[in-house]
């Protein structure tokens, strides 16, 4: 008996090294190639924005910098009027930094504990409204959070700065000398309302992308609902929180007007949180801008680009902590 055999399907032809780089290299279709120019154009011409706006503060800060008689950077003067000028930016370094720094403390964990209770705890009929709510507080506007402050904030801050001296005062970074509460504390923690709603926002959005089969094989394995959140949800959404730390971070850093409303500046560094005085780089410009000639405005322009290369320092310190956390990453899960 004859065995008849079928002829097997030739392979699928493969496509050669040049089809490959030219698929690998961009869109075939016209408007693949209409988006990908349009994409590729746009994130030239943020670079090319960037560009420019650093050449134009470091053109300007060199004109004032060339004439300051002090140490731009350890002079605890403002004081561009005089003949010849003296100004510096100690104090406003420290004062911004220092206040950013407060805000970071108090607002990072409260805004990831949020998340965590929104996304993992609270039902749907009140998670919901709550996201909705914290949605408003990042729409006010930077000038309502400082008449608040102002009018509010400051004067109910007399209670908490009377037990930090009571019990603190011996650190020397909570003594009180019983002054207005328009300090760097206050200015922090302002900052810190200001930012949570930033933090909180991102950090929900992370949190709701962690993988569900993550959660249930934790909870198969008998975690409870802690260990899971510790194990699962914590790790993947790590750089996630850490990115909009630095979105809160770098509107604390720039925060102007509610902190020219809130804080009395002055040209000394104090070692206690408490008391008044110090400054911010943009509470500081915002302030001496509109009485400003033209070199003064040139020493202004010199303070926002230290500034803006805290800024970049910070926001690439931020990507290369990204950067080691791949593997926990939503587009690795």
């Amino acid at each position: 008996m004859d065995i008849t055999t079928q002829d097997t399907p030739p392979p699928a032809p493969q496509p050669n090294s040049g089809e490959r780089k030219r698929a690998a290299r961009g869109a075939t279709r016209p408007g693949d190639r209409v988006f990908l120019g349009l994409a590729r154009g746009s994130g030239v011409f943020l670079l090319v924005v960037m560009a420019a706006i650093a050449a134009f503060l470091t053109w300007r800060a060199v004109l004032a910098i060339s004439e300051d008689e002090g140490n731009f950077l350890t002079t605890f003067e403002w004081n561009t009027g005089a003949k010849p000028p003296v100004f510096g930016i100690a104090v406003l370094a420290y004062g911004t930094i220092i206040s950013s720094i407060i805000a970071m403390v108090i607002a990072v964990p409260i805004a990831v504990a949020i998340a965590l209770f929104i996304t993992h705890y609270a039902p749907r009929r009140l998670g919901g409204p709550i996201a909705y709510v914290i949605d408003l507080l990042a729409a006010v506007p930077s000038i309502v959070y400082g008449l608040w402050g102002a009018l509010i904030l400051v004067p109910h801050m007399n209670g908490l700065f009377s037990w930090l001296n009571d019990y603190f005062s011996w650190t020397g970074i909570f003594s009180w000398d019983e002054g207005p509460a328009r300090s760097m504390l206050t200015v922090g923690i302002l900052l810190a309302i200001m930012i949570l709603p930033i933090i909180t926002n991102v950090s929900r959005e992370v949190f709701n992308q962690v993988p569900q089969m993550h959660e249930e094989a934790a909870l198969a394995l008998g975690a409870t609902r802690w260990e899971v959140i510790r194990m699962s949800v914590l790790p993947f959404g790590r750089s996630g929180v850490i990115s909009a730390s630095m979105l809160g971070l770098g509107r604390a850093l720039g925060e102007t007007m509610a902190v020219a409303t809130v804080l009395s500046p002055d040209f000394l560094i104090h070692l206690s949180l408490l008391n008044g005085g110090g400054g911010t780089f943009a509470q500081n410009i915002a302030a001496k801008f509109p009485e400003a000639d033209e070199f003064g405005r040139d020493a202004l322009i010199a303070s926002g680009l230290v500034l803006f290369v805290i800024t970049l320092l910070v926001n690439g310190a931020a990507r290369m902590i990204i950067a080691r956390r791949k593997e926990y990453s939503g587009a690795n899960a």
